[in-house]
């Protein structure tokens, strides 16, 4: 576990830092962790007992390492999917009331408008005012699609 604190720390001290920066802060720091991670996976996976939930996450990470490591090679990337998986809590907590839909293209419609509306967020949108400004521009005899991109999108 604290290797991995560590990798969490090495991000936390380079989430303002360009994409180039955190590249290189991850080659030369959490590069040399994650081989310590491996090399104690390799030794000591075969040999762990009871607890299911330390076995399952260690062969979790064994079968996933390549993936697991990709974000060191690309500044871009985040160690882990947190965000993803907030933006869709909402969406997999109120399933239930969609089943409402009654309708595949209801459902469809639904979920077309929750993205619209998590991706807004995600970049910093008021999604409300954001959709008004989306539809007025698409009333447009020409709309400028590209400009209604959420990361396009000038406010």
């Amino acid at each position: 576990m604290s290797l991995i604190q560590k990798l969490y720390g090495v991000e936390s001290r380079i989430k303002d830092k360009s994409v180039d920066d955190k590249y290189t802060a991850r080659q030369e720091v959490s590069l040399p962790i994650l081989s310590k991670l491996k090399i104690w996976l390799e030794q000591d996976q075969p040999n762990l007992v009871g607890n299911s939930k330390l076995i399952e996450a260690a062969n979790y990470l064994v079968n996933q390492w390549h993936k697991l490591i990709r974000y060191v090679d690309d500044g871009r990337l985040s160690i882990d999917n947190n965000r993803a998986e907030r933006a869709v809590k909402p969406f997999v907590i109120g399933r239930k009331n969609w089943l409402f839909s009654q309708t595949a293209n209801g459902a469809h419609a639904s979920a077309t408008l929750y993205s619209i509306v998590e991706t807004a967020k995600i970049n910093g949108l008021i999604p409300f005012n954001y959709i008004c400004a989306c539809l007025d521009e698409l009333c447009q005899p020409e709309p400028d699609i590209d400009s209604l991109l959420p990361w396009n999108f000038k406010t």
